[in-house]
C-alpha cells in the first residue's frame, strides 16, 4: 500500500460566508493554472487534524479551525498514486496571507462565484456545505 496516501483539504468560511480559494502556478507539475482550496497529503501517521493546520499554513499563511468533516473522495491521481481526500469545514483564525511558492492568488468568493473558479472536483464540497451548514458558523 506504499502507493496510498491520505490528504486533506481546508474549505474556509469566513464571518461574510465567503470561501478562501488559492490558484495554483501556471507551470506546476499537478494541475497547473487551477483554482483550489488550501491543502495536500498526510505525512505516513500523522493526524489529520494537525496535517490539515500545517498544510494550510504552509500554503497561505493562515491559522485555522478545524471544525466538521465534509466530504470524502478516492482517486487515482494522474500518477498513479491512489488518494482517499478528505475535506473539512474550516474557519480562519486570522484572515493575514502568505501564499506558497506553489499558488500565485488567493480570492474570498461567495459560493457561487466560487463555484465558477474552483474546479469542478471541489463542487461536491460547495453542494455538501450548502446543505448541510450553510448557516453562518461564526
Amino acid at each position: 500500500m506504499e502507493n496510498f496516501r491520505i490528504a486533506v483539504k481546508s474549505f474556509i468560511i469566513n464571518k461574510d460566508n465567503n470561501l478562501f480559494l488559492i490558484k495554483r502556478i501556471d507551470n506546476d507539475s499537478h494541475s497547473p493554472g487551477v483554482w483550489e482550496i488550501p491543502g495536500g497529503r498526510l505525512e505516513i501517521g500523522e493526524n489529520p487534524f494537525e496535517g490539515l493546520k500545517r498544510e494550510t499554513k504552509e500554503e497561505t499563511g493562515m491559522d485555522i479551525e478545524v471544525m466538521n468533516p465534509l466530504s470524502v473522495a478516492h482517486f487515482t491521481r494522474d500518477d498513479g498514486q491512489d488518494i482517499t481526500l478528505i475535506t473539512f469545514l474550516c474557519k480562519p483564525l486570522s484572515e493575514s496571507i502568505k501564499l506558497s511558492e506553489e499558488h500565485v492568488e488567493y480570492s474570498w468568493e461567495n459560493l457561487k462565484k466560487a463555484r465558477d473558479k474552483l474546479h469542478k472536483a471541489f463542487h461536491k464540497d460547495i453542494d455538501a456545505y450548502e446543505q448541510y451548514f450553510s448557516r453562518k458558523i461564526h
